[in-house]
């Protein structure tokens, strides 16, 4: 009977101490340290919630960017989040990439070839972010659709690039959400 009374004890002292006093201690650290991050990196506008920076969203008007595909389960929800697991031989695959190198030859025409990351999800299918490769593709449509000259938006998606973290990790990207949001608040 000693040793589950000592158990439980044991039990309690650690569902207290790793449920409730650690989560809380590392909230308490990571706020003030990485605001942003803790939060969410929510995007506000107008004090409206309007996207996370971590998040894509599906923007489909001919005059706004666009993400990557998504190959979470429904759409952009970030609830379902994950790859869709078809491999490079999959007919699956093959089939939905030809019909969206279709889709954006035909909304892009004369641009040349489609750059991979607009005919690819990511492993998350969430990635909000683009290469300057496929902002650039998309400067004419967009440039069009605004009644813009395509030179000053390309000034735009230059001004929006991010460099690679830590100028070394990763490759030049453009968060989607945040160009996008950039066009809006251009006059």
């Amino acid at each position: 009977m000693k040793d589950i009374v000592a158990s439980f004890r044991m039990l309690l002292w650690m569902t207290l101490l790793t449920g409730g006093i650690y989560p809380l201690v590392c909230a308490g650290i990571s706020r003030p340290i990485f605001h942003d991050q803790a939060d969410g990196s929510l995007v506000t506008v107008n004090g409206n919630v309007v996207g996370s920076s971590l998040i894509a969203q599906n923007f489909s008007g001919t005059m706004y960017f666009w993400p990557r595909p998504s190959a979470a389960g429904n759409g952009y929800d970030p609830t379902s989040s994950g790859g869709s697991n078809l491999g490079p031989t999959s007919a699956a695959l093959l089939k939905a990439v030809q019909a969206r190198q279709l889709a954006l030859s035909t909304s892009n025409p004369g641009q040349g070839e489609v750059p991979q990351d607009l005919l690819f999800a990511s492993g998350s299918g969430l990635d909000p972010h683009i290469s300057p490769a496929a902002a650039k593709y998309q400067v004419a449509r967009v440039a069009a659709a605004r009644k813009w000259d395509p030179a000053k938006l390309q000034a735009l998606v230059d001004q929006q690039t991010e460099a690679p973290t830590f100028g070394v990790l990763g490759e030049p990207r453009i968060n989607v959400l945040k160009l996008n949001l950039a066009l809006d608040a251009v006059k």
